[in-house]
């Protein structure tokens, strides 16, 4: 069997009881979660890939830990523009934390260093990563064995994703990104980040990478760079993640649709012809 993940991102989880755009962002995350208990309970773990809460406020942090308390999973939280480091490291046990007080760490897999990224500035909603944030990912890459590979997670983008709203607020500092990363390239199997709310895959140079709607609210596809930014009550999602020597394959998963299940194959007796084209509108 693959070994299996969880990727959530973009919570934005507010005060007990709160919406948020109309929205109630806890009461989502449950959904998400009993969704991911009942279905996806033999992943390893989770890892929530920031903008945990909208304003950062210590009691949005205790209303998110209550929540991810019924994940059956572990779980590792990570900060995006939304959070405030201190609070987040006051607040959850699952954030890591390096020797800087930077929300940042890794954890080892049967199938390489994942590697956890704090991309915060808590002056703008731009990605930042700071000289300190740097030279600790150069040294924690650096340090790997030889042959191990690498899984990448941050919040912010650091390329352009073609949504221009998004991309002024991207990770400023892209070129040195590419260039602590440049000889690790080929290790790295795969970069997972969130930030965007918007189900995105490709590469960045060669390395795939790979996002996904949030689960409260999400960014309206628009590429046009004179058009409004706006949000959208698209459906949430999770990705459900598996990895095995020779692929990495991500599924995102629209938990809370509700959508006509049926069966491909007609009941017994019936042509599957008629029973496509004659099938019951509902």
């Amino acid at each position: 069997m693959p070994f299996k993940f969880i990727h959530l991102t973009d919570t934005h989880l507010a005060g007990p009881g709160q919406q948020l755009y109309g929205l109630d962002p806890r009461a989502r995350l449950d959904a998400a979660i009993a969704d991911i208990n009942k279905h996806q309970s033999d992943a390893a773990f989770a890892v929530v890939t920031g903008d945990l809460t909208h304003w950062g406020e210590p009691a949005s942090y205790a209303n998110f830990a209550e929540a991810m308390a019924a994940l059956k999973i572990p779980y590792i939280a990570m900060v995006g523009n939304h959070d405030r480091r201190v609070a987040c490291l006051d607040g959850l046990k699952a954030a890591p934390r390096d020797p800087n007080g930077f929300v940042q760490g890794t954890r080892t897999t049967e199938h390489g260093l994942f590697v956890f990224l704090d991309t915060l500035d808590e002056t703008s909603h731009a990605g930042e990563m700071c000289a300190k944030r740097f030279s600790w990912l150069a040294s924690t890459l650096a340090a790997a064995p030889a042959a191990m590979p690498f899984v990448v997670f941050m919040h912010h983008p650091p390329f352009p994703v073609g949504v221009h709203a998004m991309d002024e607020i991207a990770l400023k500092q892209s070129a040195e990104f590419a260039e602590v990363i440049a000889p690790y390239r080929s290790r790295i199997r795969h970069l997972f980040f969130g930030h965007v709310h918007r189900p995105i895959f490709g590469s960045y140079g060669k390395i795939p990478f790979s996002t996904l709607r949030g689960t409260n609210h999400q960014v309206w596809f628009e590429l046009d760079a004179n058009a409004p930014h706006l949000a959208s009550h698209e459906p949430p999602a999770y990705g459900v993640v598996l990895i095995d020597q020779e692929n990495l394959v991500v599924h995102s998963h629209d938990f809370l649709d509700t959508s006509l299940r049926f069966p491909f194959a007609a009941p017994a007796g019936m042509d599957d012809r008629d029973y496509a084209l004659n099938f019951p509108a509902r």
